[in-house]
């Protein structure tokens, strides 16, 4: 296990010290689950969707969080001057441009956003990432997801983590961020380094909204350290708090419902001892 451990613990106890605020942007079915995710962790949320608001609360805010899961044209405006916002100010934007590749609103507005103000994460299924690469130029052809889930030939595996590991170092560097790879297998890069992560439970593929949580934690971590260590943390705490959360669950012959609860509380309770104990992450040697 190969990871900056000082950074992590460091990064676990400042969040919780300094709890920054987190402007989430996020889609109508999972606001609530994001909102308590960032109180879990130690940060605090505000959520608004109002376009006249968007620069007055992105510019007291730490970092901002864009989903386009449901989007509309109103939300659209939020986006877009939100995102203009922080990047005047130097606010740290994380994007999650669920469904994209899927109709053209969805595509546009992810791409406008990515032109306009370059997110510091893009985080999404390979489906997603792949589909942002190619409206963007860098891919000549990607796989079209099923609605919001992943298409089933990217689904990340062993035989696959090396190929997949390099397209997604390439398109970080071409779109010069931080790209968060969610799967079986989670790949994360800066352009430079690449970082495989494999832990987590199929139960958290079960329950909406987990990688709409995910990138709130991102957001959480981005408002306090750099993007690639914010993306690991997240995807440690996420992945590592499933795993609890699942063997939980399955001890007490309990379902879904008390596996998103286990969850939560795994959320509020993660500490390094957890990540010492869980965390099966690698620095890929391309």
């Amino acid at each position: 296990m190969n990871i900056k451990i000082d950074e992590i613990s460091e990064n676990l106890k400042q969040i919780k010290e300094k709890s920054p605020l987190i402007h989430c942007i996020t889609n109508v079915v999972t606001v609530r689950d994001c909102a308590n995710t960032l109180l879990a962790i130690g940060a605090s949320p505000i959520m608004a969707n109002e376009p006249d608001e968007a620069s007055d609360i992105t510019s007291i805010a730490n970092s901002l969080v864009i989903n386009i899961g449901t989007l509309t044209k109103e939300q659209i405006k939020t986006m877009k001057k939100s995102a203009k916002t922080a990047k005047d100010n130097n606010i740290p934007i994380i994007l999650d441009p669920v469904g994209i590749g899927v109709s053209e609103i969805r595509n546009q507005t992810s791409i406008d956003i990515i032109k306009e103000v370059k997110p510091t994460i893009i985080r999404g299924n390979l489906s997603e990432i792949k589909a942002v690469a190619m409206l963007y130029g860098i891919l000549d052809e990607c796989n079209k997801a099923k609605g919001v889930d992943v298409a089933e030939t990217d689904i990340i595996s062993p035989e696959t983590l090396k190929s997949n590991s390099i397209l997604i170092k390439k398109i970080a560097e071409k779109l010069d961020t931080t790209i968060a790879v969610s799967g079986p297998i989670d790949i994360i890069s800066d352009g430079n380094d690449v970082y495989t992560i494999d832990n987590g439970d199929q139960m958290l593929s079960k329950i909406t909204g987990a990688g709409c949580m995910l990138t709130s934690i991102m957001g959480g971590y981005a408002a306090i350290t750099n993007s690639l260590d914010a993306a690991i943390c997240a995807t440690l705490t996420m992945d590592i708090a499933g795993e609890i959360a699942a063997k939980q669950t399955i001890a007490n012959n309990q379902g879904t419902g008390s596996f998103g609860i286990y969850l939560m509380d795994e959320f509020y309770n993660m500490d390094m001892e957890k990540i010492l104990t869980y965390a099966k992450i690698k620095k890929q040697e391309l």
